[in-house]
């Protein structure tokens, strides 16, 4: 596997990014096919459904261990890791259509305004992808405990302003990178990099894992030496 490294925004965080990661996505997606139906996300603002992975998901959390042996290389290499904890994994598919969306999900979004927050993204279809964004109003890209406040606060007025989900730039976020979904494609990024899936209004909104926009999605914690 031979990775691509981008730089994304003003503040070129790195942005790994693998094809043909598992050699076989099929066999993936009969994993997730196998585990369905996903229940709806009741925790956070994802506007689809999920299936959690555990230790007592058989082929699911093979499936977990695998990809975070084969990703090691690469977030010690981009990150500078010595080791990482994984934080949590999943199989996620949007489901929700654009006019069903709440204010929260039609802004772009961070997962955590820690650095060595890496998220690691497994497209399992071909899709549009995911983009990286800049709040205008603000500046912001990368959110930290010091413009946490400032990002949030613009978000809420803005959203209002916003219809559907945010795919490129408009008039409150510019896009500054995006990373295309092609099936079996694995990124990694830091969570605090404001972004947002690209999600056409004409797309599957299937949750059937064989259908819809089929993700894997892990984070983890990583250390440094």
């Amino acid at each position: 596997m031979k990775p691509e490294l981008r730089r994304v925004g003003t503040s070129q965080s790195p942005v790994v990014v693998i094809d043909g990661f598992s050699g076989d996505v099929q066999a993936v997606v009969d994993i997730a096919a196998a585990l369905a139906p996903f229940p709806p996300d009741a925790k956070t603002y994802y506007p689809g459904v999920r299936r959690i992975l555990s230790e007592r998901d058989g082929h699911g959390w093979a499936y977990v261990r695998s990809t975070l042996e084969a990703a090691a290389p690469f977030l010690g290499g981009a990150f500078g890791f010595v080791r990482f904890d994984l934080l949590g994994a999943s199989f996620s598919m949007v489901t929700a259509r654009p006019e069903t969306l709440g204010l929260a999900q039609r802004a772009p979004h961070f997962d955590s305004t820690d650095p060595d927050y890496i998220a690691i993204l497994h497209y399992l279809s071909d899709t549009p992808g995911t983009a990286f964004y800049r709040q205008r109003s603000t500046g912001i890209e990368t959110i930290t405990e010091a413009n946490r406040d400032a990002f949030v606060a613009a978000a809420r007025r803005e959203s209002a302003s916003l219809s559907g989900y945010t795919n490129g730039s408009n008039g409150h976020f510019e896009a500054v990178g995006a990373i295309e979904g092609h099936a079996d494609r694995l990124a990694l990024y830091q969570g605090r990099l404001l972004h947002s899936g690209l999600i056409p209004a004409d797309m599957d909104f299937s949750a059937d894992p064989r259908r819809g926009r089929l993700t894997a999605n892990l984070f983890v914690k990583g250390y440094r030496a």
